[in-house]
């Protein structure tokens, strides 16, 4: 059995696709099932077992939880920073991780909590069985803009990530351990900007990341994202 998992999400970025048509509001806050984005994601973490939750948010999405006092779940702590990139929101959340294994989210992938749980059954097994360092969650591409392509092997490792086409892209959901920190010095000093860029040096540092396919996730980048999250798999959250 895998010890010490834990929930992180990643909820620092501003969303301004989306947040044209929803009030101004930041992603993390816009509401989807009668719960925000990050509560929705949070208690979605906690009920496949992390044992607490820590989400990276601006200053921005923080100032408007306090004055609008809107609600989070109990186990869900923040970690306030105007992250300059996806890639150093993940650096934040890994200062505050204990070590061992943690599921990780970005806050606009929307899917079904059974999805979650079988995500996270077979995570384990293949972290524990398989020899993979992380497994990630991909789905089938179906037209999404700036996906990242997963190409694997037949084995279920990830051979390549980038913007090459292939059959599946990531799905925004994933299962590591901290021992992916030892590369933060390393990816700084390589200019990387963006979460993705990270993943991809991990491949090349001999990480083994396997992939997981699940049947659908949704990632809200804009209204019509959302719209369809509510009529798929929204009353299933």
């Amino acid at each position: 059995m895998v010890e010490n998992l834990q929930g992180a999400i990643i909820a620092a970025g501003r969303g301004e696709r989306l947040r044209r048509s929803t009030g101004n509001l930041p992603k993390p806050l816009v509401t989807l099932g009668g719960r925000t984005l990050l509560a929705r994601q949070a208690m979605m973490l906690l009920g496949v077992g992390a044992s607490e939750v820590l989400a990276v948010v601006n200053s921005e999405t923080a100032g408007l939880i306090e004055e609008r006092k809107v609600e989070v779940p109990e186990r869900l702590g923040l970690i306030v920073r105007d992250t300059a990139n996806s890639m150093e929101s993940l650096f934040a959340l890994g200062e505050r991780l204990a070590p061992g294994h943690f599921v990780l989210a970005t806050v606009d992938a929307v899917l079904a909590r059974d999805e979650m749980a079988r995500f996270v059954c077979a995570a384990r097994a293949m972290t524990l069985d398989g020899g993979f360092d992380g497994v990630l969650g991909v789905v089938a591409w179906r037209g999404d803009e700036r996906p990242l392509f997963a190409e694997i092997s037949a084995n279920g490792a990830i051979t390549r990530l980038g913007d090459r086409k292939a059959r599946t892209v990531t799905a925004g959901i994933y299962f590591l351990s901290t021992r992916i920190f030892d590369f933060t010095t390393q990816a700084r000093a390589a200019g990387l900007g963006a979460m993705r860029q990270f993943l991809g040096m991990l491949l090349g540092n001999d990480v083994r990341l396997g992939a997981f396919e699940l049947s659908q996730a949704i990632d809200i980048d804009e209204v019509s994202d959302l719209e369809a999250a509510r009529a798929t798999i929204g009353d299933k959250a």
